[in-house]
């Protein structure tokens, strides 16, 4: 039997690498699919790459009206939520701490940490028991950080504090609460990231990462989107509160 069939789950940062590849598994698997971005424009070109049951809404999950949009829209659609998948996310900025730009530093912290929590606040009501949440966070969120990207390593550990958190407050349902720690990934958000870095440290940073990896290499979307099926399905129906790697064994 499909690992998800008939659940309905919810995929915040729905239009990238890793929401889209995550969306693509579980409609292989037989869900109900709600697609989360912040533009129609790139929820409709991501949306064009599927099949299934399948739909989307463009929200700011920074903004609790909008994230209340999202999450009123799936239960209307689609029913009660099942898997309710966080993975919006923005890539920061390099910069040293004394020029660190704050602007850049809030929106992070909103994107990612605000993001997480108005979707946990807000679909955790909303959701069946025994159901999952995933939050994705990233290794930036396990190992000590370098002194460049601080408003992204800042925010992926405390998505965790917030994971635990929310993990002790649902467990009364038997709903599941994770977070997810890529490693560098193979996509456009990583190499934006890398550039920058790479820029202010005048080095090339892809090469230092794939020599930080014992794998030597970069994680495909797909990868990661495995490890997301695993904690959405009954696959993980014992694991909760916990921090799921996908590094390659970066964070060893």
């Amino acid at each position: 039997m499909a690992l998800l069939k008939d659940k309905v789950c919810v995929i915040t940062g729905g239009a990238g690498s890793v929401g889209l590849a995550s969306a693509r598994l579980f409609l292989e698997e037989g869900a109900k699919v709600m697609l989360v971005d912040l533009t129609d424009a790139a929820l409709k070109r991501a949306t064009g790459n599927l099949s299934g049951n399948v739909t989307s809404i463009a929200a700011d999950v920074t903004r609790a009206d909008s994230t209340r949009a999202y999450i009123d829209a799936t239960v209307a659609k689609c029913g009660k939520i099942d898997v309710l998948f966080s993975n919006a996310g923005n890539p920061g900025a390099s910069a040293p701490l004394a020029a660190y730009p704050e602007d850049v530093f809030d929106h992070t912290m909103a994107v990612h940490v605000r993001g997480a929590f108005l979707a946990c606040k807000y679909g955790l009501p909303q959701m069946n028991d025994g159901g999952s949440i995933i939050v994705t966070s990233s290794v930036a969120g396990i190992r000590a950080g370098g002194a460049g990207n601080i408003s992204y390593i800042t925010a992926k550990h405390a998505q965790v504090g917030l994971m635990r958190v929310v993990a002790k407050a649902a467990a009364p349902r038997g709903i599941r609460v994770n977070s997810l720690h890529p490693g560098p990934i193979d996509n456009e958000f990583q190499t934006n990231i890398e550039q920058a870095m790479g820029k202010m440290m005048g080095i090339d940073a892809t090469a230092m990462f794939n020599q930080m990896i014992p794998l030597k290499r970069h994680a495909k979307p797909e990868e990661v989107a495995r490890s997301a099926l695993y904690l959405a399905s009954d696959m993980s129906s014992f694991v909760t509160g916990t921090t799921l790697l996908v590094d390659g064994g970066m964070a060893g």
